[in-house]
């Protein structure tokens, strides 16, 4: 079972950790991370064995400072302005991939292209200790749904990695906004914590949308998905059904729900975000077979936790 650490006392056990090629969850102000050394492929492929990850779907590189992500990847002047503007932060950028970054296969898929992310606070103080890159998608078991407390992470993946650091609920509480930046255009192939419209409005252009490829983390059709039946924009709910609530109306049939869990009951979305995870995490420990959920606006935030519904409730990948 894993150690757990608070962030106050955890670094230099998960640095020693990591340098030794071991896996180590950690928080970061999205959600919490599996993260091992972006330049060893053992490490890296203990990643994919401890989540259970398709080996297809790449992972986002996490970095200390800009310049190492310019050793990494190929910056233009419009991937330049977003980073100064959005790191560090939750945006990931896809960007052209150097050859001679050291960065492992195994994290790019086989792309030419590398998603980085310059993270907030214990994620990038781990890296610069370290002095390397991190690889590290959501603490979790592929698919299932992301962790945003220490708990979950040891609830999930305890018996399987050796340390569990400890750094409190995770505040913006969903994934990263993935941007495609290529030859000063810009496609957003997830979205997440930072809205489309905040980069629109710092990049001065509009943001394409519909990326026909897997070309960064997170665009599995079914992803995020709890064990229950998801059931969206349901307007009642049904007998024996979990209830994700927003806002303060109820849908018909509210009070037979076997579970309710409201993502804000004030019809905020960064408190929906927030929550998104947590709730359905609990939803689906009460035993229902079906979660209900309540329509959220796509406005804003409302776009990512609009697509991770989606993707929670798709057809499962078997």
């Amino acid at each position: 079972m894993a150690e757990i650490l608070p962030e106050s006392e955890a670094l230099p056990r998960a640095v020693d950790l990591l340098g030794a090629g071991a896996v180590v969850a950690i928080p970061t102000e999205t959600v919490y991370g599996l993260a091992a050394d972006a330049t060893n492929g053992e490490a890296v492929a203990r990643i994919y064995e401890a989540k259970g990850r398709p080996r297809f779907n790449p992972l986002i590189a996490h970095v200390a400072d800009l310049a190492m992500a310019e050793r990494i990847a190929v910056f233009d002047p419009l991937a330049r302005k977003l980073a100064a503007a959005f790191w560090p932060g939750p945006l990931t950028m896809v960007l052209p991939h150097r050859a001679d970054s050291g960065i492992h296969p195994l994290v790019t898929a086989g792309l030419d292209t590398i998603a980085l992310r310059w993270p907030r606070g214990f994620g990038a103080r781990v890296i610069a200790a370290l002095g390397r890159p991190v690889a590290a998608p959501s603490a979790n078991t592929s698919g299932r749904i992301s962790a945003t407390t220490a708990a979950a992470v040891m609830a999930d993946l305890g018996p399987r990695i050796p340390l569990v650091v400890d750094g409190g609920p995770t505040p913006v509480g969903l994934e990263s906004t993935i941007l495609k930046v290529e030859e000063g255009r810009l496609t957003l192939l997830r979205p997440g914590g930072v809205a489309a419209a905040d980069i629109e409005r710092v990049a001065g252009t509009s943001l394409a949308r519909g990326a026909k490829a897997i070309e960064a983390p997170g665009m599995m059709a079914s992803h995020y998905a709890p064990e229950a039946q998801m059931r969206l924009n349901a307007q009642s709910v049904g007998e024996g059904e979990a209830l994700l609530a927003f806002g303060p109306h109820r849908a018909a049939g509210a009070d037979r729900a076997l579970a309710v869990r409201n993502l804000s009951e004030r019809g905020d979305l960064r408190e929906a975000a927030a929550n998104l995870f947590s709730h359905l995490l609990a939803l689906d420990r009460s035993g229902a077979a079906t979660i209900a959920a309540e329509p959220v606006p796509l406005e804003g935030l409302g776009e990512a936790i609009n697509d991770r519904l989606a993707r929670a409730a798709a057809p499962r990948n078997t």
